[in-house]
C-alpha cells in the first residue's frame, strides 16, 4: 500500500493520469502518437509522457529500450513535419496558427533574428526546454538550416531529453522509496534549471 501511494503521489506531480492510461492501453502505438505530436509543436507534455513511459517500463509493461526507440523515431518524424512545413510555407501563415500558444509575432521575429546567428546552439539547447522543444523546428525551417546539421543537433538534444526523463520515470517513479523520488526529482530540477539559465544567457548575448 505504501509503495502504491508513493507512486500515485509522484505521478500526480507530473500531471495527467489520462496520458498514463492511454499508454497503458495502447502501448508503443500511444508512445509514438504522443511523442510525434509533441515534436510537431502540439501541446503534448513530454515531461509527463516520458516519465510515464519509464514508470510503465519499470513495472514490466513496456520494454524500456524499445519504448525509447519508438519515442525517438516519433520525435524525428514530428520535427521533420515542422521543419518542412516551415521550409515550404510562408512564415506568416505558420505563425498565424501559433496564436493559441499566446506567442506574439514580434517575439517570434526577434527569435528568428537570434536564430540566424545561433542556429546549431539553438536547435540543440531548445530540445532540452519544455514547450519550446517542438517550436524550434519552425525557425530552423524558415532559415533553411542544412538538414544534416538540423538532424544532428535535434537528435542529440532529443536523445538526452528522452533518456533523462525516461530514466527518471524508471528509477524514481518505479521506486517505493520516497527519499529516492525526492532526490531524483531534485537532480532533474537542477539539470533543467541549469540548461534554462545557460540558454537564456546565450540569448541575451545575441
Amino acid at each position: 500500500m505504501a509503495g502504491t501511494s508513493i507512486v500515485q503521489w509522484a505521478l500526480g506531480i507530473f500531471g495527467s493520469s489520462g496520458i498514463h492510461t492511454f499508454i497503458m492501453h495502447y502501448g508503443y502505438a500511444a508512445v509514438f502518437v504522443l511523442m510525434g505530436l509533441e515534436a510537431a509543436s502540439l501541446p503534448i507534455p513530454s515531461e509527463v509522457v516520458l516519465p510515464a513511459i519509464g514508470y510503465l517500463a519499470a513495472q514490466g509493461l513496456l520494454n524500456v529500450f524499445l519504448a525509447f526507440a519508438v519515442s525517438l523515431a516519433a520525435g524525428i518524424l514530428g520535427m521533420s513535419v515542422d521543419y518542412f512545413v516551415a521550409y515550404y510555407v510562408s512564415k506568416d501563415v505558420v505563425y498565424r496558427h501559433l496564436r493559441f500558444f499566446r506567442i506574439k509575432k514580434e517575439t517570434l521575429d526577434a527569435f528568428d533574428r537570434w536564430f540566424n546567428k545561433n542556429g546549431a546552439f539553438a536547435v540543440f539547447s531548445f530540445r532540452l526546454i519544455p514547450i519550446l522543444r517542438g517550436l524550434i523546428s519552425l525557425p530552423a525551417g524558415f532559415a533553411r538550416m542544412p538538414l544534416r546539421q538540423f538532424y544532428f543537433y535535434s537528435i542529440l538534444g532529443t536523445v538526452i531529453w528522452d533518456v533523462l526523463l525516461i530514466s527518471f520515470g524508471y528509477y524514481a517513479l518505479g521506486s517505493s522509496s520516497i527519499s529516492t523520488i525526492v532526490i531524483l526529482l531534485s537532480v532533474l530540477g537542477v539539470v533543467m534549471y541549469v540548461i534554462y539559465v545557460l540558454t537564456l544567457r546565450r540569448i541575451r548575448r545575441g
